[in-house]
């Protein structure tokens, strides 16, 4: 199991390098479409598209780098005034019951992006963007925050018997 929560932790590091990649991406995007409107009144006619695409990428593919580094809300205050045993056991709940919505939604987003693909599906806009490759990308970074929340419940199960802090 240890080398399962080492492998997911792995793949959250390579997709939030990825997500930072796009980050650094979008920020070219948005300088150019501001340096072309200022000197030439010009646009990209993308900007604003891309860019959604773009933030959707971000927060799907980072999610599960988050997690990993603790960096989501928590409550801990109810959490801290509850027994060690107690707390590491509600803990692991909440944990369980997150990874299984996020299984829920991972599905979705599956069916989604196969619509898409079948009914070749694309943007209302000038670029035709086919819809799945955004999509795509979300289910993708979806299905990583899944395997880390697989993980993490994995090291809460654990903790719930050792000294050891999971949350």
């Amino acid at each position: 199991m240890n080398k399962f929560v080492k492998l997911s932790g792995d793949l959250s590091d390579i997709m939030a390098n990825i997500s930072a990649v796009i980050l650094g991406l979008l920020t070219l995007l948005i300088l150019l479409e501001i340096f072309l409107w200022n000197l030439f009144e010009k646009t990209t006619l993308i900007a604003d598209e891309y860019s959604a695409y773009g933030l959707a990428a971000i927060i799907f593919l980072g999610a599960g780098f988050c997690l990993k580094e603790k960096g989501h809300i928590r409550i801990t205050l109810i959490l801290g005034l509850l027994p060690e045993k107690l707390a590491r056991v509600i803990t692991f709940i909440a944990t369980l019951i997150t990874t299984v919505f996020m299984g829920y939604l991972w599905w979705y987003l599956f069916k989604m992006v196969k619509s898409s693909i079948r009914y070749e599906s694309t943007s209302g806009t000038l670029t035709n963007t086919p819809l799945w490759i955004p999509q795509a990308i979300m289910l993708i970074g979806a299905g990583c925050f899944f395997i880390q929340l697989l993980a993490t419940s994995v090291k809460t199960f654990g903790a719930i018997k050792s000294k050891e802090e999971v949350l």
